[in-house]
């Protein structure tokens, strides 16, 4: 008789052997398959359902998330057409307020769908205003306007994904 334990196979690579378990559902599973967090390794499938319990967002979310977060960059898009430099400044500000403006709307509810979503509906809501200075061939113009772009949309993301359930 062996002492040896029988060779465990990957539940998703059968032809691949592993001695690596998912901490919660255990089944053995291969390093492939393996996504770490900070607990332990664990399997995609009960990594999958434990975010879907953080993803609160209901459907009439997203086009009332769309529509705010479309306004309210696109105006302060117009406005970046006239404080130039002061843009670097207030661009932060813009996304902070943006970001606040979409949780109320959303009511803090949360899902990286509706985080991803924000980042295209300011996107599309700046096009038009960089459009214009491209098609103007206003150089500065277009220079304000992707500075304003990118740093009020990395703040509306940093904002809005680091949400505080209190």
């Amino acid at each position: 008789m062996s002492d040896q334990p029988p060779t465990l196979f990957c539940v998703n690579h059968p032809q691949v052997a592993t001695g690596l378990r998912c901490n919660r559902c255990e089944k053995p599973i291969c390093p492939k398959c393996a996504i770490r967090t900070p607990i332990g390794y664990r399997c995609r499938d009960c990594v999958r359902g434990q975010q879907k319990v953080f993803e609160t967002a209901q459907w009439i979310d997203y086009p009332l998330l769309f529509g705010v977060v479309l306004i309210l960059a696109g105006l302060g898009a117009f406005g970046a057409l006239y404080i130039g430099f002061f843009t670097i400044f207030l661009a932060p500000i813009a996304g902070g307020m943006i970001a606040e403006a979409a949780r109320f709307v959303t009511r803090k509810r949360r899902s990286m769908l509706l985080y991803r979503l924000a980042i295209v509906a300011a996107v599309v809501g700046c096009l038009p205003f960089l459009g214009m200075n491209i098609l103007a061939f206003h150089l500065l113009g277009v220079i304000w306007q992707g500075i304003y772009l990118f740093l009020m949309t990395s703040t509306l993301y940093y904002r809005l994904s680091g949400i505080n359930v209190r």
